[in-house]
Parts: structure tokens; sequence; C-alpha cells
């Protein structure tokens, strides 16, 4: 059976079964195809569960990539919003970490690795299409293996 780009993304960046155990409830891991098979009243509450898990994942792209504790608190709020039961909900759990977001981009210093997922996540939240997210999907797809996650430790020799 071919594995959808949504799951190839979620096990890709979860890779680590701490990370997976942690992170990944099966919901979470078959929200797209739950998406697909949505009834029209319920199609923007699994919409949005697809846009959390994408999004997810390039906060822990990011967190990783830059070992940023803001990156991380934003991850974990999106791990309780996935836990919500509404779209309202969802939006609910946001607004209220809502500074948290804000931290994250507030004296942020990212090279540009740390730049292209912030695009990326940008692109997440804006995208209002399937075919908006098929194509943020399939671009971080294509970015993880470029990543560097290695430290590079004669900066801190310098400093």
């Amino acid at each position: 059976m071919l594995v959808a780009p949504y799951q190839r993304l979620l096990e890709l960046v979860f890779a680590q079964p701490a990370d997976a155990t942690r992170y990944l409830h099966p919901t979470t891991l078959a929200a797209y195809r739950t998406f697909e098979q949505a009834e029209p009243a319920d199609i923007a509450y699994r919409f949005e569960r697809v846009r959390l898990g994408v999004a997810l994942t390039l906060l822990k792209l990011l967190a990783d990539l830059g070992d940023l504790d803001e990156a991380r608190q934003v991850l974990d709020v999106l791990h309780r919003a996935l836990r919500a039961p509404s779209v309202a909900a969802i939006d609910t759990t946001i607004q209220k970490e809502a500074a948290t977001f804000e931290r994250l981009y507030t004296n942020l210093y990212v090279n540009e690795d740390g730049e292209r997922l912030l695009h990326l996540f940008e692109r997440t939240l804006d995208a209002d299409s399937q075919p908006l997210m098929d194509d943020v999907i399939r671009e971080a797809l294509r970015l993880v293996p470029t990543l560097d996650f290695s430290r590079d430790e004669d900066d801190d020799d310098e400093a």
C-alpha cells in the first residue's frame, strides 16, 4: 500500500519512537484520510486537523534545527489543539496561547533552513484548500532531507 505524503511527512519528522509516541496519536496519523472521507458538515474540522498535523511537523523540525525552546512551546500548543473536538475548540486553544506564538517570532534568529521552515509554517496557516495544503506537504517532504541538524560547535568555542 502506498503511504500518503501527509503520513510520510509525519513519519519522517517523528522518526524517533519517543517523539512518535508523544506526538502522533493514531487520529493524527489518519487525519488526511479522514479529511478525504469526511461528510460535508465535518470537512472544516477535518481540514483543521490536517493543517495542525502539518504545522506540528514544521515546528518539530524548527525546534530540532535550532534547539529552540520557543518552537517546542508552540509545538506543545499545536499538540493540545489536535485533541480539540471542534474547530471552535481548536481556535480557543490557539487563542489562549497567542503569546506563545508571539514569543516564537520575537528575537528569533534563524538560518536559511529555519526561514524556509517558518515560510512553510506560514503557508500552512494560510492554506484554505486541499491543493494548497498538498503543495505545502510536498514542499516539506522535499525540504526535510536537505536540512542540516548538526550544531556548529565552532561558533560556541568562539564566543
